[in-house]
């Protein structure tokens, strides 16, 4: 498996791993949003790629200190096989090394069956509908991706 950053060739895979995964409605607003990240950084918008195949993907978006994590979405024949943790894995990195301080994700009709994968992975509850996870020790410089 190969984690990397987006690339235009990749919408056809991604779109298609986020219709297996959302309402109509909440695949807009992601389209909207990876649009927004890849005008501004294309570092935070990480696939997952096996086979030629898109499997994973992830868009992650900075305001001031605090990252955040959307559209997180694994394809559901790779579901349970560790995609999804590195991933995640792969962007905190890329958040810590551009300053992040702590890293928040939104729960919500949409996402709320991810929650119980980001408490295993360290977040806690911030608020009814937003786990948080604060850094207070610097992240391995490397973060293995096979």
């Amino acid at each position: 498996m190969n984690l990397r950053s987006f690339q235009l060739s990749d919408i056809h895979g991604v779109t298609s791993l986020w219709k297996m995964n959302a309402s109509k409605e909440r695949e807009q607003q992601t389209l909207q949003v990876l649009a927004k990240q890849l005008a501004y950084d294309r570092d935070l918008v990480l696939v997952a790629e096996k086979d030629d195949s898109i499997v994973g993907a992830i868009v992650g978006t900075i305001e001031k200190d605090t990252g955040y994590f959307y559209c997180l979405a694994v394809h559901p024949s790779y579901q349970g096989q560790g995609i999804g943790r590195k991933l995640t894995s792969l962007l905190e990195e890329r958040f810590h090394n551009k300053g992040v301080q702590n890293v928040q994700v939104m729960v919500d009709e949409g996402t709320e069956k991810l929650a119980p994968f980001y408490y295993h992975l360290g977040y806690q509850q911030a608020s009814s509908s937003i786990l948080e996870k604060i850094w207070l020790f610097r992240l391995p410089d490397v973060i293995s991706t096979s």
